[in-house]
């Protein structure tokens, strides 16, 4: 089949639906793209009948798929309605900067407004999360890694370029059979095995560990959706990935988790985080990205099942505020975290908040900040370490026109968390001159010479600033 969907691509259907119906059906409005597929050719053929979920006509899909189309329909890919086709799936296409690739998923719903109750065991197809958790992964070539939750086996796609060996899993065999069928669409081969959380994997240790568990957190009663939900309490799921993420990783290896996890009152959000990480020993960067108030967590997650609109919406939605003060949950926070097993004793635990932009990919961003801390860790006087100015570092002066001095100076980095740090001269000079030659200590006792002032007062000053300057990456090893 994979031969049939060749030209299949994001960038051709892009090209044939142009930008306005190309963003209206990113809105879940087809009639745009309706119109500019209605010539009868082989891509409008494959846009109408998986991504705008139409009927075409039985003499176009053969005109596609050829003798293969009755094996669709006996595979309940296809389903014949009198003289027409419709899809029973999605197959979507799906790339990156160096591939053109198919995702098998259930059908989207809520297309032009028709809104309707989800099953349990659906299985979401490319999804923002999934986009998120793509970017935020490290790409080093790997032998064993596994996709936690594979869903429709997305992440094992991407996994499968740098990685030996994928291992998916999923509590859902619907799930299994998408993430099967993505791989076989594009010649991959995965390990798929069915179970909850590291069970299918018992014993077995990782390179890497990719996962977008379902971390939905709603009121225990009522259906679940498979795909977002699970019947532990509130955040627990995350806590799990967690707390077993230790004894499936090998030495060196990365754990990173898309997450959401409960505000409860009384308890600030970093020391619950801290208190799952720090018992496992494992290097970790927790990143919050937002904190979502609940009404509009609520709303979100209600559409998101097709519930707006239904007679007892305003009963679902006021059972979930309920449950929300019975649990003292404040607000829901959103983010990434970033697990890594070192070798060494002390583990480095980094948690903090940044709703500021980001240069993606993320992944290279994870990668260069656990070099930092090897660094850090190796060296108790940061100062005699030779370091160098981040390569996506620039400067950026403000002062009136014409002044001989700024009055202040900025350096912004461009990659990962885009921080900015307002330095003075000294801070300035010392980046200015990091090339890898000098150490901050020779920087600095050039400087209390042009400065006039005392080196050891300066070094005893600037040795946690430089210290600071690691840990946020503006120098680097």
């Amino acid at each position: 089949m994979r031969e049939r969907l060749t030209g299949f691509t994001v960038d051709a259907v892009h090209g044939v639906l142009g930008d306005d119906a190309w963003y209206a059906l990113a809105r879940n409005e087809t009639v745009p793209a309706r119109r500019a597929t209605s010539d009868g050719s082989r891509l409008s053929t494959l846009i109408r009948l998986f991504q705008l979920q139409i009927p075409v006509p039985a003499s176009a899909v053969y005109a596609v798929f050829g003798d293969l189309d009755d094996p669709l329909i006996a595979a309940g890919v296809l389903v014949r309605e009198g003289d027409d086709v419709r899809a029973a799936v999605d197959i979507r296409p799906y790339g990156d900067e160096g591939h053109d690739w198919w995702v098998v998923a259930d059908l989207t719903p809520g297309l032009d407004g028709r809104a309707s109750a989800m099953d349990p065991s659906y299985v979401l197809g490319i999804s923002e999360a999934s986009s998120s958790l793509a970017q935020l992964t490290v790409r080093a070539d790997v032998g064993r890694v596994l996709d936690l939750g594979t869903g429709c086996g997305v992440q094992a796609l991407h996994l499968s370029t740098h990685a030996r060996q994928v291992v998916a899993t999923d509590v859902n065999p619907r799930a299994l059979q998408m993430a099967q069928f993505t791989a076989r669409l594009n010649g991959r081969d995965f390990d798929v095995r069915e179970g909850s959380l590291y069970e299918p994997v018992a014993g077995e240790q990782f390179d890497l560990i990719a996962t977008n568990p379902p971390f939905v957190v709603s009121p225990p009663d009522g259906a679940r959706l498979v795909y977002r939900e699970t019947e532990f309490p509130a955040d627990d799921v995350v806590r799990r990935v967690v707390a077993g993420a230790a004894d499936h990783l090998a030495p060196g290896g990365w754990c990173q988790v898309l997450a959401a996890w409960v505000h409860r009152a009384g308890e600030p959000w970093q020391e619950r985080l801290a208190s799952w990480i720090e018992p496992t020993g494992l290097d970790a960067w927790v990143v919050q990205r937002e904190a979502a108030d609940l009404a509009t967590y609520a709303e979100m997650w209600l559409a998101d099942a097709g519930l707006r609109g239904a007679p007892d919406y305003a009963e679902r939605y006021d059972r979930w505020l309920s449950w929300f003060d019975e649990q003292r949950i404040e607000a829901m926070g959103f983010g990434w975290i970033s697990l890594r097993k070192a070798e060494r004793a002390s583990p480095v635990v980094r948690i903090e908040e940044w709703t500021g932009e980001v240069g993606q990919p993320m992944g290279a961003a994870v990668l260069d900040w656990g070099r930092r801390v090897d660094a850090l860790a190796e060296t108790d006087d940061v100062l005699n370490r030779r370091w160098r100015l981040a390569p996506d570092a620039r400067q950026v002066t403000h002062g009136p026109v014409g002044a001989t001095d700024p009055a202040t100076i900025t350096v912004h980095l461009d990659r990962g968390p885009r921080r900015v740090a307002q330095v003075d001269t000294v801070e300035a000079g010392l980046l200015g001159t990091s090339d890898g030659d000098l150490t901050p200590g020779q920087i600095l006792d050039a400087l209390a010479t042009l400065l006039g002032q005392d080196r050891e007062q300066l070094r005893a000053t600037y040795a946690p600033v430089v210290r600071e300057l690691v840990a946020d990456g503006f120098l680097v090893p």
